[in-house]
């Protein structure tokens, strides 16, 4: 199975894999999102270090309970041959109505078939206001025309 884009990333295809990766995410869907990584593909996410397909799909499970209403935006910060740094935003509710807006930047690492192979995250959370609140699209997809992370000012 492969991933396109594949390495050696060019600059438009750093940018095309930063956008699927996104729109992946904003599935919230780990039986979709699991299969970009490779099977041995190791994280590190907050505090935790998840290793595999089965902890990587038990990990998304667990955050997309927990972080409803989730909105993503990823935005290309840097990228060589098999790698790409990002930097992202998101916002989300929890289960008492608490909006936060999660701002992250990604080390990724690909394997030759397109899949990520090491995902090093950073991530701090900010609580915010519904009325600050700056991603309003519906739930999947951002769609073509909303503004990106520079556009906003974030």
């Amino acid at each position: 199975m492969t991933r396109p884009p594949l390495p050696p990333f060019t600059r438009e295809t750093a940018i095309e894999k930063v956008r699927l990766a996104e729109n992946g995410w904003n599935s919230r869907n780990p039986d979709l999102v699991t299969p970009a990584y490779t099977d041995d593909s190791t994280w590190r996410n907050r505090a935790e270090f998840p290793k595999g397909h089965a902890e990587i799909h038990a990990m998304l499970t667990r955050k997309w309970e927990k972080e409803t209403q989730y909105r993503l935006i990823k935005e290309l910060w840097a990228f060589t041959d098999n790698r790409i740094a990002v930097r992202y935003a998101y916002e989300w509710c929890d289960a008492d109505g608490n909006w936060t807006r999660s701002y992250g930047n990604e080390n990724w690492e690909f394997a030759e078939d397109g899949r990520m192979a090491n995902r090093h995250a950073s991530i701090n959370d900010l609580p915010i206001r519904e009325e600050d609140r700056l991603f309003h699209w519906p739930l999947g997809p951002r769609p073509d025309d909303h503004p990106g992370l520079s556009d906003l000012g974030l």
